[in-house]
């Protein structure tokens, strides 16, 4: 099997970053959040060399310490994480707590985690397992003031990089509207249902690089049978054929597995033929699984329509 040779992507300010992350959602209990850290060292062992966490997953303490005990040094790995939902009002100081959870003085890629605004009703910070329980949208702040916010710790050095996740074409460009500073990068769910090709050709346009969460699509896509027979061509896992169309696509996959030798598998990846590429394409069914609004329509207090996903 001919295998991809892993690139860099360069952001438009400049910066370089691996074509493949480590995906850092730990789960929803202490236990969970506990074991992250013995699958984050697996993770660097195989060869990642950025890693995906975000204030509400609770891996940041985890993730610092796993880098530390890794034998790798700090700054050959790229930390991402992410602004919570409920922390646009205190942006500075939440940032700080991502870093003194970490360990770290600065972060390389600092995102939006999404566009609404939330406050949870009882007034108390959440805990892992009630994080999408009990909670608000409103109005203010508004995903606009959010980025100024985060705008202000990209000029201070403290972020290398800054993005937002979750953003649509239609967000993009209201947040376009006041921003001083385009963001780097914008993560996204993606997977061979969910291609989304009008945002991926919006965000090549405008130089923003999309990175992939969930990017498998989950058993359900995995289990496809146009995956398996593309698993077998190349003698590969499906989970290789999806991440490496995500590669050949120029999207960076954030793959999140626990166990090492699917680690090594998600970053050894056969190089697929265009008429394979086109046979993933034509998979695309516009069908959200990991954040799919219910009957109502509505997912985290907003419509598709103000996600922007119609």
């Amino acid at each position: 099997m001919s295998t991809i040779t892993i690139p860099s992507r360069k952001l438009n300010n400049g910066l370089s970053i691996p074509g493949i992350a480590l995906g850092g959602f730990g789960g929803f209990t202490d236990e969970d959040l506990l074991k992250a850290k013995d699958w984050f060292i697996t993770g660097i062992q195989a060869g990642y060399r950025c890693i995906d966490t975000a204030q509400i997953y609770g891996t940041e303490k985890v993730l610092g310490e796993a880098i530390r005990e890794s034998g790798i040094p700090r700054e050959e790995i790229m930390i991402l994480t992410k602004l919570a939902w409920h922390r646009g009002g205190d942006v500075q100081q939440a940032f700080e707590e991502s870093l003194q959870k970490l360990g770290v003085d600065y972060v390389d890629i600092y995102l939006l985690h999404f566009p609404q605004s939330v406050i949870y009703e009882d007034g108390r910070e959440p805990t892992a397992d009630s994080i999408l329980k009990n909670f608000k949208v409103v109005d203010k702040p508004d995903f606009n003031e959010m980025w100024a916010d985060i705008e202000k710790i990209y000029e201070s050095g403290k972020a290398r990089a800054i993005g937002v996740s979750n953003f649509s074409v239609k967000t993009l460009e209201a947040l376009a509207q006041t921003a001083k500073i385009t963001p780097a990068i914008n993560q996204v769910e993606m997977s061979p249902y969910l291609a989304q090709n009008d945002l991926v050709e919006y965000c090549e346009k405008k130089g923003i690089l999309l990175m992939a969460y969930s990017p498998s699509g989950t058993d359900k896509v995995r289990s496809d049978p146009t995956i398996g027979a593309l698993a077998k061509k190349y003698n590969t896992a499906p989970n290789q054929v999806t991440m490496a169309w995500h590669v050949t696509r120029g999207v960076v996959p954030v793959p999140k597995s626990t166990n090492p030798s699917r680690q090594k598998d998600n970053i050894t990846l056969p190089v697929l033929s265009p008429e394979d590429m086109n046979t993933l394409n034509a998979m695309d069914r516009n069908e959200r699984i990991i954040n799919n609004p219910g009957p109502d329509g509505v997912l985290f207090g907003w419509t598709r329509e103000q996600y922007g996903w119609i």
